[in-house]
Order: C-alpha cells, then sequence, then structure tokens
C-alpha cells in the first residue's frame, strides 16, 4: 500500500490484476480494482480503511466481484456483498454469479406483452407496466415513491402464495411467479428495519430478497449494491422465471459513485459527476428485460426510484434515467398534500410499452382515461374564471373530478 485515505488505497506491485477484480488487505477487508495505472492500483475499499497501513500487503483474490443467487436467497436481507445482516445465519446452497454482466443481446429478447400488476388502480390503468419493462418512478421527497414500490412487492401476494381453489392448482406455475428484489440504497438503517418489518409482517418475505447498503455504508458498497441485486434478479430471468427489481433509490447511487470518482481523480464533468455516470445507470437498467422463447422466456423488470430537487425532472441524473428507462410515474408535492394518493401526475407519466402488456380487459375500461382526464384539466383551468358553463362542459368536468378521485 502506497497511500491510503477517504476509502481509497494506491497499491504498488499489482502487476497482472484485472479491471473490477477483488483484492484482500491484510487486515482482511476487501476491496476492488477500478484505477488502473502506470505505476499503481487505485482501489476502493469495502469498509472501514482505518485498519490499513502505508506498507501493508494486498492479496490478489482472482475473481472478479460476484454475489450469491438463487431461490436460497429468498426472505433474507443481505449486504451489498451478499453477506446476511439479518441474523439468520448463512445462506443454504446457492451459486455465485458476477455482479458485471452484459446485458442480454437483442436476439435473445422478446418485446413485452404480459402485465405486471402493482395493485395500485391509477397505475395499473394509466402508466401500465409490462414484466421486462424499466418504469422509473421520479418525485420530491416526501411524495410516496416508496410507498408505490413497496405495494407493488405486496401486491405479488396473491401471485406467490398457493392457490385456495382446488381445482386450479396448476395455475400457480414458476411462470405465473413474480420474485422480488428491494435494494435499499443509502436509506437510514431504521427506515430499512422498518420495511422489513413491513414485509415480513404481510407475509412477503418468503419471496423477496432484500439488500441493504445503508447510509452508514462505505460509498463503494452504496455504488456496488444495485448490480448486486440485479445479479440476484438476473437468476430468475435466465432461469425462465420473473423478477421485480427496485432500486431506491439511483440518485443516492450516483452520488456515491462521484464520490469514488472524485476521489480517484477521474475528471468531473456536469454537476461533478464523472463523464461516465449515464453508462453507470444504463448497464444497469439494460439487463432488466424480457427473454425470448428460446432462452426461457424469463423476465425481469425494473422499478428504478429517483428523488428530485423542488419538483426539477430536468436535472442531469433524473434526464438520465428517464432516457433510459421505457417511461416514468412522476409523483408531486402538491397533488400528494391534495389528498391524492399515489400522488401522480397523469399529464407526465408515461409508459412507453405498457398497452401493450395490459390485459384486454383493463384496455376496454381505460382506453379512454388519459383523454378524458387531459380534457378535463384543460377545461378545468378555463373553469375557475367562468360561472355559466354549457351542459358538456359540466358533465366534463364532474366525470374529470370523479376520475380524479
Amino acid at each position: 500500500v502506497v497511500s491510503v485515505g477517504d476509502g481509497i488505497a494506491r497499491v504498488y506491485g499489482l502487476n497482472e490484476i484485472q479491471a473490477g477484480e477483488m483484492v484482500e488487505f491484510a487486515s482482511g477487508v476487501k476491496g476492488i480494482a477500478l484505477n488502473l495505472e502506470n505505476e499503481n492500483v487505485g482501489i476502493v475499499v469495502f469498509g472501514s480503511d482505518t485498519a490499513i497501513k502505508e506498507g501493508d500487503l494486498v492479496k490478489r483474490t482472482g475473481s472478479i466481484v460476484d454475489v450469491p443467487a438463487g431461490k436460497a436467497m429468498l426472505g433474507r436481507v443481505v449486504d451489498a456483498l451478499g453477506v446476511p445482516i439479518d441474523g439468520k445465519g448463512a445462506l443454504s446452497d446457492h451459486e455465485r454469479r458476477r455482479v458485471e454482466v452484459k446485458a442480454p443481446g437483442i436476439i435473445e429478447r422478446k418485446s413485452v406483452h404480459e402485465p405486471m400488476q402493482t395493485g395500485l388502480k391509477a397505475v395499473d390503468s394509466l402508466v401500465p407496466i409490462g414484466r421486462g419493462q424499466r418504469e422509473l418512478i421520479i418525485g420530491d421527497r416526501q411524495t410516496g415513491k416508496t410507498a408505490i414500490a413497496i405495494d407493488t412487492i405486496l401486491n405479488q401476494k396473491q401471485l406467490n402464495s398457493p392457490n385456495q381453489h382446488k381445482h386450479n392448482v396448476a395455475a400457480r406455475e414458476e411462470s405465473d411467479r413474480l420474485y422480488c428484489v428491494y435494494v435499499a440504497i443509502g436509506q437510514k438503517r431504521s427506515t430499512v428495519a422498518q420495511l422489513v418489518q413491513i414485509i415480513s409482517e404481510a407475509n412477503a418475505l418468503e419471496y423477496s430478497i432484500l439488500v441493504a447498503a445503508t447510509a452508514s455504508d462505505p460509498a463503494p458498497l452504496q455504488f456496488l449494491a444495485p448490480y448486486s441485486g440485479c445479479a440476484m434478479g438476473e437468476y430468475f430471468r435466465d432461469n425462465g422465471m420473473h423478477a421485480l427489481i427496485i432500486y431506491d433509490d439511483l440518485s443516492k447511487q450516483a452520488v456515491a459513485y462521484r464520490q469514488m470518482s472524485l476521489l480517484l481523480r477521474r475528471p468531473p464533468g456536469r454537476e461533478a459527476f464523472p463523464g461516465d455516470v449515464f453508462y453507470l445507470h444504463s448497464r444497469l437498467l439494460e439487463r432488466a428485460a424480457k427473454r425470448s422463447d428460446q432462452t426461457g422466456a424469463g423476465s425481469l423488470t425494473a422499478l428504478p426510484v429517483i428523488e428530485t430537487q423542488a419538483g426539477d425532472v430536468s436535472a442531469y441524473i433524473p434526464t438520465n434515467v428517464i432516457s433510459i428507462t421505457d417511461g416514468q410515474i412522476c409523483l408531486e408535492t402538491e397533488l400528494f398534500y391534495r389528498g391524492i394518493r399515489p400522488a401522480i401526475n397523469v399529464g407526465l407519466s408515461v409508459s412507453r410499452v405498457g398497452s401493450a402488456a395490459q390485459l384486454k380487459t383493463m384496455k376496454q375500461v381505460c382506453g379512454s382515461l388519459k383523454l378524458e382526464l387531459a380534457q378535463y384539466r384543460e377545461v378545468a383551468a378555463f373553469a375557475q374564471f367562468g360561472s355559466d358553463l354549457d351542459a358538456a362542459t359540466q358533465a366534463l368536468l364532474n366525470r374529470g373530478a370523479r376520475l380524479t378521485e
């Protein structure tokens, strides 16, 4: 070790090291090699760097960062490296998967066509989500972004529980089930504990994996957690099963990545984020896909969450992620305080794939809803000025007000 500080160690003499390889320090702390330079290697440390001293020895592990995956993970809470933190003992039999893999190509994909019900009527009717889609949940703090995500997990209960009706036992095949992965990035430990409690009280933990990189964890772990969760979700996707992954939230991951990059002395770009912050998110979200029938027809649906500052959807990270995903659900503080919850702004929220994934019955009911709501909002603005409105306008106003409720 040449120098160490701020979670970054500069190490000399690791000649054959690969980019992204795990290394182990003498104190037992692990790290990942990110910057391979001429005279030394920049290593980010997973854990406390206080135990590392100048002149310590560093060992290569020879393996790129990997995490455990498989059905043994269901019902567990793990950290960004896949180590259990719920106190229920070690993981039973599992395979290990690389954290960074390439997304499936065009040939092995299929267009999204099965619905993924969130259980929220406003979402399922107006911005429907299909299996294999990426739908961004964006809004200011305290607008109920996490609530939408958690409700979606809890709503999969009826899909994952054994059927009550005896004659319909076969319907609960793997093709119906939807396993859930929830990645908490940079949240308070108390918040994560609360989430675990909510999910387990609803008996939803049995089909869920929680990956937690809390605010007290070092930045490299907050940066890694989404990829770890994604690798666990891909196990289901690649074995013909269906999974849903929630990243809560990616703006914290971007901040952690910015911190790492600046400490590694990579040149900063807009808002001091490094130049590859777009690639950071695109390579993550491209891994959510619907596989073709030849490759097992599995799917991974992603619901990334982004927190905006004062409703600014056109900031750097929000625009990046909006352009990567297949649509967004915009939540607004004003609607939230008016008592419209989930506080979805129907005008700004879109689903670019969803209607193909809606059920026929749902389509018939909801086909004209968006148009009617748009017309209502148009007329409602005028209605504030005038009192004598014709009957058609009045009917439109009444219907719109009821729809909004």
